[in-house]
């Protein structure tokens, strides 16, 4: 590469000299600091690549990356072990939300029997016949997703009703607040259903945590581990979970089953506590 040199006419040769060496040690000094404040910033990436608090330039193999966004990621959602679609409220807008955006008339919508409950729905756009099974897990799930959980019962009641049934008109001189529906005629009720979820680890799903009764989330993976009411805050009791899934897994899947994160399985546990059972 060329480099033009200008000298200064009205300087000697010598001085000329004189200012292109001093010009030269100004540049080496930078260079020199330059790389210095480089060697620093290699050495605290590395630093921090062995803490595990970064990673620059190389992605990791095991790196999980956000999946997709589905219209139903708003809800608490699982399949049935019949297969069956099963959705539910997470508040009263997603009450409002599911009833009035996502219910359909051959489906079958669920409510505990407890104030401020969510909704869940059966969700049966081919008009099949529900089998008892599906009621029954559907069931469960709308009592775990209770504040029956939060209270600590070890069981309430469920009813379910035809779409049709499901009203947002109240009675003359009542109000219904958002997520609240009238329910008219004959309620199916289910008695005494125990308060209790399964968490399980799927390999190679788009959800690799999935919640939902015991029964359906043993059709989809064998590890699971169940959770009643408890008092563990749910930061520990996603460890407790994680840990006992491990110890149930070879080799292979417990490295996939290390790399989920804690919070994957927090936002699952109902009202945000609970304990491990066998």
């Amino acid at each position: 590469m060329e480099r033009t040199i200008r000298l200064d006419a009205r300087k000697t040769a010598a001085a000329n000299a004189e200012s292109f060496y001093e010009e030269a040690k100004k540049a080496k000094q930078k260079l020199v600091g330059a790389r210095k404040a480089l060697d620093d910033t290699r050495k605290k990436i590395r630093d921090l690549e062995e803490k595990h608090e970064v990673s620059v330039g190389v992605s990791a193999p095991k790196a999980r990356r956000e999946k997709d966004k589905k219209w139903f990621d708003k809800f608490h959602s699982f399949h049935s072990s019949d297969g069956f679609f099963v959705i539910g409220g997470k508040d009263a807008t997603t009450n409002d939300i599911l009833i009035k955006k996502h219910t359909e008339k051959d489906d079958i919508v669920f409510h505990a029997d407890v104030h401020g409950a969510p909704f869940f729905v059966v969700k049966n756009p081919d008009r099949k016949e529900v089998p008892e099974s599906t009621l029954r897990e559907t069931g469960d799930a709308a009592a775990a997703y209770s504040k029956a959980w939060k209270l600590g019962v070890g069981s309430c009641d469920v009813y379910y009703v035809t779409p049709e049934q499901v009203s947002k008109t109240p009675p003359s001189g009542e109000y219904l607040g958002k997520g609240a529906f009238m329910i008219n005629g004959k309620k199916e009720w289910l008695r005494g259903l125990r308060l209790q979820i399964a968490v399980g680890f799927v390999k190679g799903a788009e959800e690799s945590v999935t919640v939902g009764p015991a029964s359906a989330v043993e059709a989809r993976t064998r590890y699971l581990v169940k959770v009643t009411p408890g008092d563990m805050k749910s930061e520990e009791l996603a460890k407790q979970i994680k840990n006992q899934a491990l110890k149930k897994a070879g080799k292979e899947d417990a490295e996939w089953i290390k790399t989920v994160p804690l919070e994957e399985i927090q936002r699952l546990i109902p009202g945000g506590k609970g304990r491990v059972v066998p």
